[in-house]
Formats: structure tokens, C-alpha cells, sequence
């Protein structure tokens, strides 16, 4: 068995073609094809987050919406970039929305990536430390925001307050018990993963590696998974780790599927590209008939060593269309790769 579920970058434009036309769209349909996907037996929804982009975001209000609306599938993110974000003011945030999703909230965070601005971080008010970077300020505000979540109490409390207090230090509110153990590291790295097992965080395998050895794609991000694991026993951690791994795949069923995506023979070759600076490997995506769909992703060694498959869904066809890619790998795929 394996979860499975969908990843939506939610984009939206007014180009010709587009079915995600505003912000207002990319929110409504980012909750309305959870709902689908929950109805259509998948197991997950999760977002990304830019900013400063014509994405999704701000996450926590989509987040509440969907967790709201459904009562299964788990809500999440992939990722929240860390440089941005108030630890503390994040954790309420984040509290709140998995009690209103009944424990069923998966944060994806990470240390960022390329963003459409300069240092958009400083817009929002943050800026790394003298003799720090900004991938340093994130994991800074990655620990206080995992600690605070934990539940303990650490700020003093006023002698005279408006409303009593109960004894001690007090908290962050409102606390979410469990949601610790559901935040996800985004890693683009082996060394990444193991950083992300001794922080006791579940791993998202990223959608590019920044480090290329010469092997193909899904081989690298496996021995990152195992590396990931190892490291992990190591720590002598309780609880099993839980490992993601997104793709965009597409069972080529309809007419209308070939016309979208039939052209692209399944991309079936690696990318290797420079990303700030360093080399880097991006996966393969695939498109084929079922049959020969199934016997490619039978091959994908990574896919077979995470427990959860996020497919990225290409969000500007519409609710409806995107349900249909969801239940083609539901139903034509996943049964036959052990998945179901």
C-alpha cells in the first residue's frame, strides 16, 4: 500500500487555455479538487507555496478551508519556505488549522528556493545574522518553530492579566497535540536528508536534487531515502519516518489526455541543469498508456521506497479534468503496482 495524493502548485492566469483565471479561482478550485480527491479514495492534498508569484501563498487559510470541508484525506504543504516566516505566529497559525482539520495536517517546510524576487525575505521583515545566510536564518526559525509546537510552556506570564491564566509559563495557542511528529523537511540533498533524520522530521524528497553523481534521477533519490533512514535508526528515534516523493504522471486514457500530453513521449530522460551555481538533477516525468505506464514506474526506485507519492497536478485545466488524472492513476496504475 502506498499514499497517494496530489500536489498543486496553484497556478492561475488569464491566458488563453486557462481555467484558473484569478487568486480567487486558485483557492476555490485548490479546495474543491481536494474534496474530489477525497471522494475518489486518494489519500492526500498538498500545496506549494511562492511568493510573490501568481501561486498559492499564503497556505494556512487554504489549509482550514479544505480541512473543513473534508474529514479523510490529509491536507498539507510542500513547502513553506522557512526565510519567511514568524516561527511563533506560524505555529498558531499552523495549531489552528489541524484542529480544524482534526489532526490531519502534513507541513511541508524547507530552507526555500529561487523566488521571483531578490531576498523577498526582507520584504517580509526578515534578514539572516551577521555571518549567517538566509538558509541559516530558516533552520533557525525552523527550530523555534518546532519547538514551540511540542506544547511546553516558555513565556512568563503577565501578574495581572486580562483573563487567568493557567499555572506556569505559558504556551503558544492554540496547541495541536501530534503535530510535531507531522512536519516534513524538504530536502535537495543527501546531506540534507540526514540533517532532516537527527531533527526528527519526515522527509519530502524535492522535485530536483542540487548535487548531480552521474545516475539517473530516481537512483540518487533513493540512496538519498536510505541515507535518510539509516540516519534516522541512528538517532534511535521511536516513531517510523515517513518519505515522500512527488512526479508528474499521466495515464493516457482519453483523447483529450493524448492531445495534453501524449506529445511528450513521457520526458523519459533526466534533466541536468545549473541551479544557483551548483549542479543539479531534475527527474523525469512520465506519460504513456496504462499498461506501458505501469511497466516504466515499476523501474523508478525512489517511487518504490517512499511510502507517499504526490502527483503534481497541472492545476490550470480545471477541478474536473485533474480529478480525472487522479482517478486514472487510482484506478488503471496503482492496483497493479501494489499501490492499491
Amino acid at each position: 500500500m502506498k499514499n497517494i495524493g496530489f500536489l498543486s502548485f496553484g497556478h492561475w492566469s488569464d491566458a488563453p487555455g486557462s481555467r484558473v483565471r484569478s487568486a480567487s479561482d486558485a483557492l476555490l478550485q485548490s479546495i474543491d479538487l481536494t474534496v474530489a480527491a477525497e471522494e475518489l479514495g486518494a489519500d492526500s492534498a498538498y500545496f506549494r507555496v511562492h511568493h510573490f508569484a501568481r501561486q498559492l501563498a499564503s497556505p494556512f487559510p487554504l489549509l482550514a478551508a479544505a480541512g473543513a470541508k473534508t474529514s479523510r484525506i490529509e491536507i498539507g504543504t510542500g513547502v513553506i519556505d522557512m526565510r519567511y516566516e514568524n516561527p511563533l505566529y506560524m505555529a498558531e497559525d499552523a495549531g489552528a488549522a489541524d484542529l480544524i482539520a482534526e489532526g490531519r495536517l502534513q507541513l511541508g517546510i524547507s530552507r526555500g528556493s529561487p523566488e521571483q524576487v531578490i531576498d523577498g525575505f526582507r520584504y517580509f521583515g526578515y534578514q539572516p545574522e551577521d555571518g549567517k545566510t538566509d538558509a541559516d536564518m530558516a533552520r533557525t526559525h525552523t527550530e523555534v518553530f518546532l519547538k514551540v509546537i511540542e506544547g511546553e510552556g516558555f513565556a512568563q506570564p503577565n501578574p495581572q492579566p486580562m483573563f487567568p491564566n493557567p499555572p506556569g509559563l505559558l504556551r503558544v495557542e492554540p496547541h495541536s497535540p501530534g503535530l510535531r511528529e507531522r512536519i516534513w523537511w524538504g530536502a535537495g540533498s543527501r546531506a540534507t536528508a540526514e540533517w532532516t533524520a537527527r531533527q526528527g522530521m519526515n522527509l519530502m524528497s524535492s522535485t530536483l536534487l542540487t548535487e548531480d553523481t552521474g545516475v539517473p534521477f530516481h537512483q540518487l533519490q533513493a540512496e538519498q531515502i536510505q541515507m535518510f533512514r539509516d540516519e534516522w535508526a541512528a538517532q534511535g528515534w521511536e516513531r517510523r519516518p515517513r518519505v515522500s516523493v512527488s512526479r508528474s504522471i499521466f495515464a493516457l486514457t482519453t483523447d483529450e489526455d493524448r492531445v495534453y500530453f501524449g506529445g511528450r513521449g513521457g520526458d523519459s530522460r533526466d534533466q541536468v541543469g545549473i541551479l544557483e551555481g551548483g549542479a543539479a538533477r531534475f527527474g523525469r516525468s512520465y506519460a504513456a498508456e496504462p499498461d506501458e505506464l505501469i511497466e516504466q514506474l515499476r523501474e523508478d526506485e525512489a517511487i518504490a521506497a517512499a511510502d507517499t507519492l504526490l502527483l503534481t497536478v497541472p492545476n490550470q485545466l480545471g477541478v474536473d479534468y485533474n480529478a480525472h488524472v487522479l482517478e486514472n492513476i487510482l484506478t488503471h496504475v496503482a492496483p497493479a503496482l501494489g499501490w492499491r
